[in-house]
């Protein structure tokens, strides 16, 4: 059972950063709410280093694409206490054009290769990253796959086609 609440983290978020904290909700019981990619670290580094929170692990980095929106690319984190047992949301929204935001390496280790696999996939460049390059795909490829703005499957692959199925 968790020893805090998510409205307690989100009272302390809220006193220490204002306005800069919004959309909060609560989908299936864990905290998440968006801030901007100028004050993400800041957000971070107050959920790990406050005493009480003590978010101390980096669960993961991931992105998500939302095409025809102006911030189409939300880079979104998942941070969890141990101590208090109690998991977080974060989510940042980016342009598709210049999808930018700084590194979480300078707090957690484990940052690095979650950054690279979301700058593989989804494109969104980590400012101050020690080493971002591609971590999963071939290091030639010039596009970034997880984008919504390719096809599901190969319109040429001949195993797909209709008669092969007798319609």
């Amino acid at each position: 059972m968790a020893k805090i609440s998510n409205q307690t983290v989100l009272q302390k978020l809220g006193a220490h950063f204002g306005e800069k904290i919004s959309v909060p909700s609560e989908p299936y019981g864990m905290l998440t709410f968006e801030v901007t990619k100028e004050s993400i670290i800041d957000v971070l580094s107050f959920l790990k280093n406050d005493p009480e929170l003590k978010f101390n692990f980096l669960t993961d980095i991931t992105a998500v694409h939302y095409p025809g929106q102006p911030l189409s690319i939300a880079v979104v984190y998942h941070v969890h206490s141990m101590t208090n047992g109690v998991r977080s949301r974060i989510k940042v929204y980016l342009d598709e054009a210049n999808p930018t935001i700084p590194t979480a390496t300078v707090l957690w280790d484990g940052a690095n290769w979650m950054e690279r696999e979301t700058y593989d996939f989804f494109g969104v460049q980590f400012e101050g990253h020690p080493n971002l390059v591609r971590i999963l795909n071939v290091d030639d490829m010039t596009v970034f796959p997880m984008r919504k703005e390719f096809p599901l499957e190969d319109p040429n692959r001949v195993d797909k086609k209709d008669f092969y199925f007798g319609r």
